[in-house]
């Protein structure tokens, strides 16, 4: 491999001939070979988003000419189309604030921008990096990553699924089914209510998760290094959130207070916490799901799913509810990652956080777990859910619970020595009920209705 010189304040050091990184990048490089977990790409380009902004704030503001303002944008773009992806190589595990990930970012647009312009045009710290710290910069890129990722990505996914639940709410209305709780048998519902449950979830998830982008959408750019906004012109800070709207069409906005916005995490764990929930209701929806599957002889068997793939090695025909397995796996990945989140927000010492780039890593990872597992859910479980009409008649038809239409009529001791009476014995509730003399059969068939037990009794005028 071919390598050429590069410097920095501690000396020369070599770095790949074909890379455009320098060599605070190649330091990192070499002294954090920690694990496979990258920076992910979605915070570089972020920070591109981030670096054409200051550079077009610097220039509107008298500090930066037109022809770097148009070098730095240009490798920015460059960034942001992804051609320049092989250059940001630094793991995860490196310093706290992401200084590298930072200044990673200077030196490619540097010297990239460099190679263009034909000459030594840019400097990646007096120019790139001009009213910026690696302090104030990567707290911005996180938030902006954050905003881009659960809009972009993770929106749309719940959207879709919202959707895919009101057809089927709509296509099984009148269906009438035991319900459950306590994993025990209990009185009626109506299968789209079941489903109309889990929908509702999904759109009071999706307010949350929209709410708690409010924090987010704050950038500490201009606060430099302590959040004094040191070696930054005055209004640099509003410029620059002005140009990143302008960039992603997002409301981005100025932190008011900087020493908070450098050294505090408490938006992201709060935007995480939405994604907590998410992840929260999503397993209890995957697991409705394949309780209501399982079977297909010796399970509830109400529902049927997709059969996508052969569930065993050993045991031929066997089909197993995997899309929900995925669902619930991810789950718990999110209610992890929403720990180590947590922990890492409450390490802020005095001016400044240094447990930022784990943040990010597990911010982004959940929003796009729940983005890909809720979309192949939909697509490969959720749009094709059927209903079994004869096992749901048969398990409606032995609920005992369906005993608790009789409690306005002959209080709720009687009500239960029939039920219990009809379990022990095993007959049916009508037959219970008419051998213990507590009412007719006749009054029986007009109390006991299924249909009537889904809604609020009507009273009579």
């Amino acid at each position: 491999m071919d390598y050429r010189l590069e410097h920095d304040s501690m000396g020369e050091i070599e770095v790949p001939s074909d890379r455009y990184w320098g060599a605070q990048t190649q330091r990192s490089f070499q002294n954090f070979k920690i694990g496979i977990e990258k920076i992910p790409m979605e915070v570089i380009r972020a920070f591109a988003i981030l670096k054409k902004s200051a550079a077009v704030a610097n220039n509107r503001l008298g500090k930066l000419d037109e022809q770097r303002l148009k070098s730095i944008s240009q490798v920015c773009d460059e960034i942001l189309s992804g051609k320049l992806d092989d250059h940001f190589p630094l793991s995860v595990w490196q310093t706290g604030s992401g200084t590298q990930s930072n200044m990673n970012v200077n030196e490619v647009i540097a010297n990239r921008g460099n190679e263009i312009a034909g000459e030594k045009l840019l400097h990646p710290n007096d120019h790139v990096n001009m009213s910026q710290s690696s302090n104030d910069t990567f707290p911005t890129a996180m938030h902006i990553a954050a905003v881009m990722e659960v809009q972009e990505k993770l929106l749309p996914s719940i959207d879709q699924l919202i959707r895919t639940f009101l057809r089927l709410e709509k296509e099984n209305e009148g269906i009438i089914k035991s319900g459950r709780t306590h994993l025990q048998d209990a009185t009626p519902i109506q299968f789209s209510q079941e489903i109309s449950g889990w929908r509702s979830m999904l759109e009071k998830n999706r307010e949350m998760v929209v709410s708690s982008l409010t924090g987010l959408k704050e950038l500490a750019l201009g606060g430099t290094a302590v959040g004094t906004g040191l070696n930054a012109p005055k209004g640099f800070d509003t410029a620059a959130a002005a140009a990143v709207s302008e960039l992603t069409g997002i409301d981005f906005r100025t932190a008011d207070n900087k020493f908070h916005s450098l050294t505090s995490k408490d938006a992201t764990v709060f935007a995480h916490g939405a994604l907590k929930a998410l992840a929260a209701n999503m397993m209890k929806i995957a697991n409705d799901v394949r309780w209501l599957s399982s079977g297909p002889r010796c399970g509830l068997g109400e529902i049927q799913i997709p059969e996508n793939e052969p569930g065993s090695s050993i045991m031929p025909g066997k089909v197993n509810p995997t899309q929900c397995e995925s669902v619930t796996m991810v789950a718990v990945q999110v209610m992890g990652n929403d720990t180590a989140i947590g922990i890492a927000a409450s390490q802020g010492n005095f001016q400044l956080n240094v447990f930022l780039p784990v943040t990010i890593y597990n911010f982004l990872q959940s929003a796009r777990l729940l983005a890909d597992a809720m979309d192949s859910f939909e697509a490969n479980c959720v749009r094709g859910i059927r209903p079994n009409y004869d096992v749901i008649q048969a398990h409606l038809d032995a609920s005992l619970m369906l005993v608790t239409a009789l409690n306005p009529h002959i209080g709720y001791e009687n009500a239960a020595k029939i039920a219990k009476h009809a379990h022990a014995t095993g007959q049916t509730l009508k037959a219970a009920a008419v051998e213990l003399g507590l009412l007719t059969a006749e009054e029986f068939d007009a109390w006991v209705r299924p249909e009537d037990m889904v809604h609020p009794k009507q009273e009579e005028a």
